[in-house]
């Protein structure tokens, strides 16, 4: 008998993972089922970030294996996404981190529900009690964002405020749109393994017609 075939929410998904780097291209985003967890501070120097990706990471792994282990349905953890907001929105242009908020998340299948979600943080919660205070706080969010503009960032992180300014300055007025939504980040590029010229990020604005 032949194994069940493994889930990939990106191929299943795959306009939300895959954009050109010339332009921006428009995007429907469907309702979807994330993990979140917001906080706040530079993500290279918060600790607050790096345990929210720790927590995000292992409940995601837990509800895998949970689902493996009792003949359900086995995928492939997502990448890693951020939504990004701050009081005021120049602090992304000028690199003012400190005072970025943020929210990590990770897709995962429909079929996770809140029965599914909360064993696995319990599971997680015995065995890494150190994530305590992140897995407290872990949300099962399951949202919309509709249409948005997206495209392909190739490179450091640090590098996308010229992209950023272009969509806010340029494309969003030629197509007559406003913003309808938080700034969103796919990381298709792990830090921990490629030179930062190779990242590889998705950068997503939901937008809505703007309004004389």
């Amino acid at each position: 008998m032949a194994a069940p075939t493994k889930l990939d929410l990106t191929r299943e998904h795959r306009a939300l993972f895959t954009a050109p780097t010339a332009d921006f291209v428009e995007v429907d985003v469907p309702e979807l089922t994330h993990l979140a967890l917001a906080g706040h501070g530079d993500p290279n120097t918060a600790p607050a970030y790096a345990e929210a990706v720790g927590a995000l990471y292992a409940v995601s792994y837990s509800l895998k294996m949970t689902s493996k282990r009792s003949g359900g349905p086995d995928w492939t953890v997502a990448p890693l996404e951020g939504l990004w907001d701050a009081a005021d929105p120049s602090v992304f242009t000028r690199g003012r981190k400190t005072e970025w908020d943020w929210t990590m998340l990770i897709l995962q299948p429909a079929h996770v529900d809140a029965a599914a979600f909360e064993a696995a943080v319990a599971a997680v919660a015995t065995k890494k009690p150190e994530l305590a205070e992140p897995l407290a706080r872990l949300e099962l969010r399951r949202w919309t964002e509709g249409r948005s503009l997206q495209i392909l960032h190739v490179g450091p992180y640090d590098d996308e405020a010229p992209t950023l300014a272009r969509l806010h300055d340029e494309v969003m007025p030629e197509r007559g749109l406003a913003f309808d939504g938080l700034h969103h980040e796919v990381y298709l590029g792990d830090p921990r393994r490629a030179a930062p010229e190779k990242l590889r990020t998705i950068l997503r604005q939901p937008v809505r017609p703007s309004v004389e």
